[in-house]
């Protein structure tokens, strides 16, 4: 039998606002890159990267950990395998081959910026309430 792969709702708030954190960043570029000759614009399937991530997630390094010796591991606590970057489809590609079109960049700056703040809000929730059943308070 295959065994059903459980929702572990911390992993995939990490996994999710560090996929939005690398998607920030590309965007970013974009924006950055809008005046640069030949600038491809740039991005990530987002979901498409996320469940990758999810299914390669290695439970075991998930905790970001400290050393205090130097015989200690280090783990690294970032994105398993960068998504693959994709190139924008331009609405209108510019005279100098540059493909950013500043309202789309912006438009979806914007948009992962507030899907941030929500997936800040869900992992917060998520660890409050698992602090709420070890204390045994209710909040």
């Amino acid at each position: 039998m295959n065994a059903v792969p459980q929702f572990d709702p911390l992993a995939f708030g990490e996994n999710a606002l560090k996929l939005r954190a690398y998607r920030h960043e590309v965007l970013g570029s974009n924006l950055t890159n809008a005046d640069t000759p030949g600038y491809k614009a740039r991005d990530i399937d987002f979901s498409t990267a996320l469940k990758h991530e999810l299914m390669q997630q290695n439970h075991a390094d998930t905790m970001p950990m400290t050393t205090t010796s130097q015989g200690h591991y280090q783990f690294n606590s970032s994105i398993q395998n960068q998504p693959t970057l994709l190139y924008r489809v331009p609405n209108q590609p510019s005279m100098d081959g540059n493909t950013v079109d500043p309202d789309v960049e912006l438009s979806e700056f914007t948009k992962n910026a507030l899907m941030t703040q929500a997936s800040i809000t869900f992992l917060t929730g998520t660890i409050k309430s698992r602090l709420s059943a070890i204390s045994g308070q209710v909040s």
